[in-house]
């Protein structure tokens, strides 16, 4: 798991450094025939990473349940973000992972409850196949977040 790991390490590493440069009025910004924008995003990727590794093994995200409420699927944004919680989503794409590859080295995911996900149709049954979608995921997200750059520079 340790590749998987690395890689969404690196996409997240891609999406800080695009909320460091495009300006909180961008990052706001739904552009005409999308339903969201970049940073329910990349917040998306932090909630969802959570409620399929964490939550589906029955056990607590470190999120807040606003935070859960307000970005998991079949969500949009609900107003602008102020600069303060562009400031945690971008502190939070490190520091869940990162506690995520510490549990995950301690062992603490025995238990799963298989969940079908609707953009691929596989059914995750552990958490080593919910972290491998999550790959998948976030490189959707970040496919999103790069076409809603380009929409808003036209």
């Amino acid at each position: 798991m340790e590749f998987t790991f690395q890689v969404l390490n690196n996409t997240r590493a891609i999406l800080s450094k695009i909320i460091d440069n495009t300006p909180l009025e961008d990052l706001n910004k739904v552009p005409k025939g999308f339903n969201n924008n970049i940073i329910w995003n990349i917040a998306h990727v932090v909630v969802s990473e959570q409620l399929l590794v964490y939550r589906l093994s029955g056990l607590p995200s470190i999120l807040s349940d606003d935070m859960i409420n307000n970005y998991r699927k079949d969500t949009k944004p609900n107003g602008d973000v102020l600069q303060a919680e562009v400031d945690q989503i971008k502190e939070l794409l490190f520091a869940t992972i990162s506690k995520t590859k510490e549990d995950y080295n301690k062992g603490i995911f025995k238990n799963y409850n298989a969940y079908t996900v609707s953009t691929t149709g596989n059914t995750l049954t552990n958490v080593d196949e919910a972290l491998q979608f999550a790959v998948i995921h976030e490189g959707l997200h970040y496919g999103y977040t790069l076409a809603l750059l380009k929409a808003i520079k036209n």
